[in-house]
């Protein structure tokens, strides 16, 4: 492992020596394509963004053909993929987890007023089939995006076609197999594209069997869900002036086991059953005749999720059952000016009002039900509005960008009957204010430097404040006195774009105040865990650096890696903070010749030893520390008109291995095929 990690660390300087990267160089060879990112709410190359940015674009999601939303971030730089089952997976970004990352589906917000503290499913919630382009905002977002982007932002754009002006209908269905029976997945889709209209949509099934671990772990049982998903978007070009989309997005997932609550904890069984989110969305697109009207987006939306648990505890007659419904409706405005060229700006508002319905039932062995307090205060209210303002300016070589957003929530929860613990009627009022300054300098057109400053935040929620009753490990109690967490992050970096090499290299500080962590209610007991409630007790900083590398070693070779390493400290309790993942990187070869293409992957971390007290009382993390690893994968594709052929063989060595923090081993070797026919 110690020679790897020094190859890593090593690879920047062997390969920037060895391609004389040179302002003026002209190379016949293939041009590393350009990417076109928004983290600045505005179009732009990454050479010209001044944090840190990922991208997986369309072409990625083809060729890997990754099995979920969070297992397509498996690798990226400074984004490191926690597994609590296999129905979940939480991307971590710069060691921060859960709702302290925003989430997004085509800048409409997927977090709600009961997103989770800690590892959690929901970006699950998005089928990896409807994704165009997925963008990582990384250390920052807040100004941009809102509240909970204090590690970062992570935005789905789901598949968009453009008008034509032939009439054009095509469609194409595809499938995917995956040994041992651990996946059947299948997707059709149709579209009609018009000078004026464009109507698209797809249907998925999926069906994912136990997964099997490497050599010594074998099938988990149980593991294994199955997962519906369909998708609709309308676009009409009205005039030249406006446009209007509409879209509809649901996703099924039913039988959903967590699996090291059966194998560890000592139960029965527990399934998420049904895991269901639904969304739809109408946006007006209007291109304004004024500077400060440039451009004018209008957003309504509306999303709905509902979980429903079912679980039994091993030698306990009593069968549990709880429901929780969020009901989200929001509106959004985002005006573009361009004062000149040398200056534009973006500026909105955004309203977000979530309804939380919450239940339990207890069922006794003679099968009568007993009703209780649900997970969450039955129809909690939370009132979200921000303002922002975010500025782009470019001095000669300089580009600066810099903002403001004030965020006021409005929370009003009801906890009159059903537990000891019953908060009575709370209504809380906080807010935010926060900003940013960024500073980017173009050394040439192929070189960029760039200083960034950005304060986020995160307002506590329905799940901070209202929790009563089992989470992970634990028995949670209501808090109601909580205030915002608010973060500082600082990073340097250089970005290096020419016809041979990309690549980025950054430094990262950020200070961490007012964290809402869990207390332990000393001497305390609910049904054999312990009685833990939340407070705003602690303080924390995150430094650390990332690099990655896309280097065309020639017309059909290409090597891409990266390496993320991340040291956190809670100052407060004078430990290392939790949950931070070792470093980890990966190496990526590329062959491809016409329609022919061959890639093969090593995925390593490190060890991580360093644990706070939290991490060492966590069942799912081994004593003394999870192991180190190292994975290799191999890819293989054609491509011939509009289909495909994708094959798949994985963890060739067969390694046990788990990501730190999961709740489940990794897939141990397995080959799968993926095929796609179009018209």
């Amino acid at each position: 492992m110690r020679f790897f990690s020094i190859i890593f660390l090593l690879f920047p300087v062997i390969v920037i020596a060895q391609t004389k990267l040179k302002p003026s160089e002209k190379d016949s060879i293939n041009t590393l394509s350009e990417v076109i990112v928004t983290a600045t709410k505005q179009k732009t190359t990454l050479l010209n963004i001044p944090y840190s940015v990922n991208v997986v674009t369309n072409e990625l999601l083809q060729q890997f053909q990754f099995r979920t939303s969070p297992e397509s971030l498996f690798g990226s730089t400074g984004i490191f993929i926690q597994k609590t089952n296999h129905g979940g997976g939480s991307p971590f970004i710069r060691g921060l987890t859960g709702n302290q990352n925003l989430l997004l589906i085509d800048g409409i917000r997927l977090n709600n007023s009961t997103t989770r503290f800690g590892p959690n499913q929901y970006f699950n919630t998005i089928d990896v089939f409807n994704i165009d382009k997925i963008e990582a905002i990384r250390g920052s977002g807040s100004v941009q995006y809102g509240s909970d982007a204090m590690g970062g932002v992570l935005q789905v754009f789901t598949k968009e076609l453009p008008f034509s002006n032939n009439k054009i209908l095509s469609g194409s269905i595809q499938a995917r197999a995956v040994s041992q029976d651990m996946e059947y997945s299948g997707r059709a889709e149709m579209a009609y594209q018009t000078a004026k209209w464009v109507i698209s949509g797809g249907l998925t099934k999926r069906n994912f069997g136990d997964l099997v671990g490497g050599d010594t772990t074998g099938r988990q049982s149980p593991s294994g869900y199955t997962e519906q998903d369909l998708d609709l978007k309308l676009k009409w070009k009205v005039n030249n002036l406006l446009e209007v989309t509409a879209f509809h997005q649901q996703v099924l997932q039913e039988n959903v086991p967590l699996y090291h609550r059966v194998k560890i904890e000592k139960f029965n069984y527990y399934f998420f059953s049904p895991q269901q989110r639904k969304l739809s969305y109408v946006k007006f697109d209007l291109n304004g005749h004024s500077p400060l009207l440039n451009k004018i987006s209008f957003t309504t939306s509306l999303q709905n999720s509902l979980e429903e648990r079912t679980y039994q505890r091993n030698l306990t007659s009593n069968r549990f059952f709880e429901k929780d419904k969020v009901t989200n409706w929001g509106l959004t405005v985002d005006i573009s000016s361009e004062f000149n060229t040398n200056w534009t700006a973006n500026s909105g508002v955004e309203y977000y009002f979530d309804k939380v319905n919450s239940a339990r039932t207890q069922t006794t062995p003679s099968n009568t039900n007993i009703f209780q307090r649900g997970l969450y205060p039955d129809n909690a209210t939370s009132k979200n509005f921000s303002l922002y303002t975010l500025h782009h300016l470019k001095f000669n070589q300089f580009i600066i960008e810099t903002g403001l957003r004030y965020n006021a929530i409005a929370m009003n929860i009801k906890d009159t009957a059903g537990s000891s613990f019953q908060l009575g009627e709370v209504t809380i009022k906080p807010s935010s204010l926060v900003g940013n300054f960024s500073l980017l300098y173009k050394l040439t057109k192929q070189y960029s430097v760039y200083g960034s400053f950005s304060t986020g935040y995160r307002v506590p929620n329905v799940d901070d404040m209202g929790t009563l009753g089992l989470v992970d490990f634990r028995y949670e109690i209501p808090a109601y006195n909580l205030k915002p967490e608010k973060s500082y992050n600082t990073e340097i970096g250089i970005r290096i774009q020419t016809k041979k090499v990309k690549s980025s290299i950054a430094y990262f500080y950020m200070h961490l105040q007012d964290l809402i962590n869990r207390k332990q209610l000393p001497g305390q007991q609910i049904n054999g865990f312990n009685v833990f409630i939340k407070e705003n007790n602690q303080e924390s900083f995150l430094h650390g650096f990332e690099y990655d590398i896309d280097w065309q070693i020639s017309k059909r070779f290409n090597f891409f890696t990266n390496l993320a390493y991340a040291y956190g400290q809670n100052t407060t309790m004078n430990e290392p903070m939790r949950r931070i993942p070792p470093v980890n990187g990966r190496m990526l070869l590329t062959y491809q010749k016409n329609a022919f293409q061959f890639r093969i992957e090593y995925l390593s971390a490190a060890s991580q030893t360093r644990l706070a007290q939290g991490d060492k009382s966590d069942n799912r993390i081994p004593t003394g520390g999870t192991p180190g690893w190292n994975i290799v994968n191999s890819y293989a594709g054609f491509s011939f008109k509009k289909n495909a052929v994708q094959l798949a063989f994985c963890n060739l060595f067969n390694t046990d291995y788990r990501t730190h923090g999961s709740g489940i081993n990794g897939a141990g070797r397995n080959l799968s095929i993926s095929f796609k026919a179009g018209f």
